[in-house]
């Protein structure tokens, strides 16, 4: 048994120097006997250099199916599954991502700031279903990001949740994605009634729109975590452009109590959201995730209320946005991004899902000058 896996362990380091000894992007030979697929349904995992038939099947034993499933695995991560050297690991994700470079599925390592520019203008946005929303992130939900709301409850996170559900299905013309969605709910918040209630008032076929979201009911944090795992293999199952996690934090929340397990749990969702982040890149979906809220009671001037998850979900996030209620309206406010202005705005809800306050606004007006 030791014999075997020392030979295993030789064959690891075989393919890190093979790999290593030349440039990281694969040699023109290969390219002449095998032309570069760019169809992402057109790659396969022995398309990668190093990867045989024995590796292969090893990586499809791990859950590792395609060559997008590696490229967004830790290396730390895969090494213990295919019982192989974390540098082995390491060359075989590095080696996948080098092939949808070359396939122009994924970006180049290095370009310049102005083409950087013209493919953010070339991102795809999603309708919150409120224009003061949309206005205050310069567009909607935008892909390969994660946008995160929290806020108290009854501030409207699920709410926004629903109606982008509703709104992601609609065509790119009409402020949608004109694909499928991903809920994962660990809060027992999703009911089918309210996004069928909203269909129905935006004069939407609530049926196709049910039809276009696969919804998970997670019961704890290691199922969780198990989600996200194989996220990948569901956003091709169900074409899905757009995945909500409502909340990220609840169940790992209630496990993990007390300071001895604090740093555990941190660890466990640090390592769930850099998973995210490469879903999101690499899958070009957007991920928006909400957040529970803790107070400080050290905070005697302003607002005491915080986000949960510390700093380790603060900067997981790209963008950032606090939810409170104001009345009979809700207030967000832009808390962290690296380009929106940290800007408020109000919106309300209605059977209509997230909206704006304009109608309500003009009633007034009329009532002032009547």
């Amino acid at each position: 048994m030791i014999e075997k896996r020392n030979s295993e362990r030789m064959k690891d380091e075989d393919v890190v120097n093979a790999l290593s000894s030349e440039t990281p992007e694969i040699s023109d030979s290969d390219l002449e006997s095998k032309p570069i697929p760019t169809i992402i349904d057109d790659l396969d995992i022995q398309d990668i250099p190093g990867i045989g038939p024995t590796t292969a099947k090893k990586l499809r034993d791990a859950g590792v199916l395609t060559v997008m499933d590696l490229a967004v695995t830790s290396s730390e991560e895969l090494s213990v599954e295919i019982n192989s050297s974390k540098e082995s690991a390491a060359a075989f994700i590095i080696a996948a991502q080098q092939l949808l470079r070359d396939s122009n599925l994924l970006d180049k390592e290095f370009v310049t700031a102005d083409v950087a520019l013209e493919k953010r203008k070339s991102l795809l946005r999603c309708t919150t279903g409120s224009n003061a929303l949309d206005k205050l992130l310069l567009g909607g939900i935008e892909t390969q990001a994660i946008t995160e709301f929290y806020g108290e409850f009854g501030s409207g996170k699920s709410q926004i949740c629903h109606t982008l559900c509703v709104t992601a299905s609609q065509p790119v013309e009409n402020g949608g994605f004109g694909s499928g969605s991903i809920y994962i709910d660990t809060e027992g918040t999703f009911r089918p009634e309210r996004v069928d209630q909203i269909a129905v008032s935006r004069g939407l076929d609530p049926t196709s729109v049910l039809k276009s979201i696969a919804v998970c009911k997670v019961y704890n944090s290691s199922h969780l975590e198990l989600i996200i795992k194989d996220l990948g293999k569901y956003i091709n199952d169900f074409k899905a452009r757009l995945v909500i996690i409502d909340s990220i934090i609840s169940l790992h929340r209630a496990e993990f109590a007390g300071r001895g397990t604090l740093a555990d749990r941190q660890q466990r969702l640090n390592s769930m959201l850099h998973k995210i982040i490469r879903l999101a890149e690499i899958y070009n979906i957007s991920v928006v995730i909400t957040n529970q809220v803790q107070s400080s009671p050290d905070t005697f001037f302003g607002d005491p209320t915080k986000a949960a998850g510390g700093n380790v979900l603060g900067h997981a996030s790209t963008y950032r946005i606090y939810l409170r209620k104001s009345g009979e309206n809700r207030t967000a406010k832009m808390i962290d991004s690296p380009y929106h202005p940290y800007s408020d705005t109000k919106f309300t809800v209605t059977e209509k899902g997230v909206d704006d306050m304009e109608e309500e606004t003009s009633s007034k007006r009329g009532k002032l000058k009547e």
